[in-house]
């Protein structure tokens, strides 16, 4: 019956955007986490909803004005909050609702009827077409490109700047892809989950993945084939229960990582007691003897 509907173009197309989406997922998703920038990155996702309107209102592919907003604020974030009467948080902030105002008032000038921008908020795989497939399929391959290369530069810069520094490494340079990378990444989701749900899906497969992992490697490799699981199975939902599949997605890797958090948790506190007891035992032995 899966391999049924797999026959059909629109979830072929759907299937290879979320392998390519699960590839960010695990590469941007733990880079943000690592540096502490999730919520920066919110702010870039719906900074960029101002890049969408503009695209509508001047008649050009919206995701291309999307990805200039987001690149944008990314820059903005990065060079500003170096001042430190400015913090980085109160940036993202002011930027997260200009981007959201701006998006609306470009959508409100448009002439014509008013676009439905559910796709671009919540996500919507099934819709995704060929052209997208290979925008997505570029910044992917240019992410995992920068990835690769530099793969020991980054494992020095996101765990110890100042060991990084001492190693002569260029930090600026690797700071300022990290700022690049971000957006880009923000930008291939956008198309999965929507820009309101893009902070769940670069999270929670990467939080699962350090549940269970702590080498930088295995955390991004296993939370590529998480997010993969969480899409594909999103994917399949929405399409039997036909409600939009970007909620799908991020409630079903929500529930997941609740019952892997409350699971883990509660072996790690059986093992505890475990211990304990086995050590007031050996203690009473010990004391018996004497």
């Amino acid at each position: 019956m899966i391999n049924a509907i797999f026959n059909y173009t629109f979830m072929q197309n759907a299937l290879i955007a979320a392998v390519l989406a699960s590839i960010v997922t695990g590469i941007i998703g733990t880079i943000a986490i690592e540096k502490k920038l999730i919520s920066m990155s919110g702010g870039i996702a719906h900074a960029s909803f101002g890049g969408i309107g503009l695209g509508y209102w001047l008649g050009f592919e919206p995701i291309w004005g999307g990805l200039l907003f987001a690149v944008g604020a990314s820059a903005l974030i990065s060079n500003i909050s170096q001042n430190k009467k400015i913090k980085a948080d109160t940036l993202t902030g002011i930027l997260w609702s200009f981007g959201m105002a701006l998006g609306i008032l470009f959508i409100a000038l448009t002439p014509g009827y008013m676009p439905d921008m559910t796709s671009y908020l919540f996500g919507d795989i099934l819709s995704i077409s060929k052209s997208s497939i290979v925008f997505m399929a570029v910044f992917t391959a240019i992410i995992l490109l920068l990835f690769v290369m530099l793969y020991n530069y980054w494992i020095i810069y996101l765990f110890d700047e100042d060991y990084a520094k001492a190693r002569k490494i260029n930090v600026g340079i690797i700071r300022a892809l990290v700022y690049l990378m971000i957006p880009v990444g923000i930008i291939v989701l956008i198309r999965i989950v929507g820009i309101i749900l893009t902070i769940a899906l670069m999270s929670i497969p990467t939080s699962i993945a350090k549940l269970f992992f702590k080498s930088f490697g295995k955390v991004v490799v296993s939370s590529v084939f998480i997010s993969m699981f969480f899409c594909i199975s999103g994917l399949l939902i929405s399409y039997y229960v036909n409600i939009p599949s970007g909620v799908c997605i991020i409630l079903f890797s929500t529930v997941v990582y609740l019952v892997l958090s409350f699971a883990r948790s509660a072996m790690q506190k059986r093992l505890h007691n475990r211990k304990m007891h086995h050590m007031n035992n050996c203690e009473n032995e010990l004391a018996h003897r004497k």
